[in-house]
């Protein structure tokens, strides 16, 4: 039954176009940015490792889905992009 969702899900994640998978990728940024920068805030350890734990599930997350959506065409196209 897992195993049936997942694989669901996986085919809706890459029915998805291009441009939704950069801007998923791309997402995971200011997440990864927040995990790290929550350390300064005056909150107990506690409070900022669950907060950490959060914010770095959230950018794992949003990276995954982000590749998941483009596949390794998009991935190819996206890297090509950025070396020229």
């Amino acid at each position: 039954m897992l195993l049936w969702v997942l694989n669901n899900i996986r085919h809706w994640l890459q029915s998805l176009s291009f441009r939704t998978g950069v801007i998923v990728l791309l997402s995971c940024i200011p997440f990864y940015t927040l995990s790290f920068a929550q350390v300064l805030l005056p909150i107990s350890i506690t409070a900022k490792g669950i907060l950490w734990a959060v914010l770095f599930g959230l950018a794992k997350t949003c990276q995954y889905g982000g590749l998941t959506i483009l596949g390794v065409e998009g991935y190819r196209r996206l890297r090509s992009r950025f070396m020229n």
